[in-house]
């Protein structure tokens, strides 16, 4: 279905289905495609007719300045917002149509998002996996093999308000994997954790990807998109700037992202 207005869809939402990746459940292909997708908000566009294809097992580098529309280009593809134009499609889903059914089978780490204050680290990825559907028997399994690979299994009874900003951050990466979803939108993933768990993340993100998970990474650091991303796009002003690999650039990263942020968007004007 294309959405070409606002509005919020009233048909009965399917329940939440656990969906694991190796069991070729989900849609084989592209993992996440966009035509003409739009977002406006009163008179600015967010999102200006992106066309986008990002196969599976792509780590795929969302980079631009602030304001550029990044976040709200994932809140459409993960059902958090209602597009004004165009379609997509994440994992076989249409955001748009069955927001709920796209969050079930993605993971999403959000813009500046913590877990609950009154759980303990341990209860916190347990109620992660009783929402995801993941079966009773396996959730303690589960959460401890994450709690063990972030080195946080001391602090499993410690309320998340007690935390650490790192730890915090390593339990939102944590329950964005934890029901091995097929597409993932991460933002900043790294922040706030010391350069051992960054190098031992960015290790399972590239192991991720190479077994055919997709990642959608935002972030404002570009030496990190250049070391892990096998794609990468370029937002401004809503408008995707470039789209490509980096043996595609004549010149680096960097000098690519200033000129094209430095270019004037093109209006159609004369």
């Amino acid at each position: 279905m294309q959405y070409t207005g606002k509005g919020n869809n009233t048909e009965p939402r399917p329940a939440l289905t656990y969906i694991n990746p190796h069991s070729h459940a989900y849609y084989m292909g592209a993992a996440i495609t966009t035509s003409h997708l739009t977002k406006d908000f009163r008179h600015v566009t967010a999102v200006d007719t992106i066309n986008l294809t990002i196969p599976e097992g792509e780590l795929f580098g969302l980079i631009g300045p602030n304001g550029a529309g990044k976040t709200t280009l994932i809140k459409l593809l993960t059902g958090q917002l209602q597009p004004d134009g165009g379609r997509a499609s994440v994992a076989g889903v249409d955001p748009a149509t069955d927001p709920v059914q796209v969050r079930a089978q993605v993971g999403i780490i959000p813009e500046q998002e913590t877990p609950p204050s009154f759980l303990t680290a341990e209860e916190y990825l347990q109620f992660v996996c009783r929402i995801r559907g993941i079966p009773a028997d396996t959730t303690p399994d589960i959460s401890k093999k994450w709690l063990n690979f972030f080195d946080c299994i001391d602090e499993r009874h410690v309320l998340c308000k007690d935390l650490s900003r790192g730890t915090r951050q390593k339990l939102m990466v944590s329950q964005a994997f934890l029901h091995q979803p097929p597409v993932a939108f991460i933002d900043e993933p790294l922040i706030n954790l010391d350069p051992l768990m960054q190098r031992k993340l960015k290790t399972y993100l590239k192991d991720f990807v190479n077994n055919n998970g997709t990642l959608v990474l935002s972030t404002h650091v570009l030496e990190i998109a250049q070391e892990i991303c096998t794609t990468f796009g370029i937002l401004q002003n809503g408008q995707l700037r470039h789209h490509g690999t980096l043996e595609g650039l004549d010149n680096s990263l960097s000098d690519t992202f200033m000129e094209l942020i430095d270019t004037p968007k093109d209006t159609g004007e004369a």
